[in-house]
């Protein structure tokens, strides 16, 4: 068993995922937090309704957000962390203390980078006329998507598909990918 703390800025369904995986026993981990940029994502009432404690980013420079979170989770055990849909940039300090993963709904290096996130990256996916999109988990650096790629997921992309209909299809891989790899740190 290892534990985890989530970063997660919205919806929180890859979240839910995890505590899914976690409660049925598919998963053996435990998460210990779950941290929030934005007091209003739904994935903090998820981490409520599953009794996993949860804290929102006071400060708003990148800077203190560095700091803030170093003093936080200082106070918890922890082997990894997973970003799961949290947009904002790590800073060092967290970097270079923890492990830090980040699943990106595109096969970086295209379509990644500040402002790739969500349907802006399923829209430009569309746009470009791609047959092929997919899933890309990485270890985090100081660089939006630019960490090594710990693996990655194909998904095509069909002529008739809108940035909704590919999303679906990306998000669905995303989550098996995400529990895959997530039981390769159990070991």
């Amino acid at each position: 068993m290892y534990n985890l703390v989530v970063f997660a800025s919205g919806n929180g369904s890859t979240l839910q995922a995890i505590i899914d995986n976690i409660n049925s026993e598919n998963l053996k981990a435990n998460i210990q937090l779950v941290v929030s940029n934005n007091p209003d994502a739904f994935a903090l009432s998820r981490a409520k309704n599953a009794n996993i404690p949860t804290y929102i980013i006071k400060s708003k420079l990148s800077s203190e957000i560095d700091s803030e979170l170093l003093e936080v989770l200082s106070h918890y055990d922890i082997d990894l962390i997973v970003l799961a849909g949290y947009l904002k940039l790590i800073g060092s300090g967290l970097i270079n203390k923890y492990t830090i993963i980040n699943t990106h709904p595109a096969l970086l290096p295209k379509y990644g980078g500040k402002g790739m996130y969500g349907m802006n990256v399923h829209r430009a996916v569309i746009n470009a006329h791609e047959t092929k999109s997919g899933v890309t988990l990485h270890y985090v650096n100081e660089k939006y998507d630019s960490g090594d790629i710990i693996s990655q997921t194909v998904v095509d992309v069909f002529p008739d598909d809108t940035p909704e209909d590919l999303a679906t299809r990306v998000q669905r891989a995303e989550k098996v990918q995400l529990i895959n790899v997530l039981k390769e740190f159990e070991k």
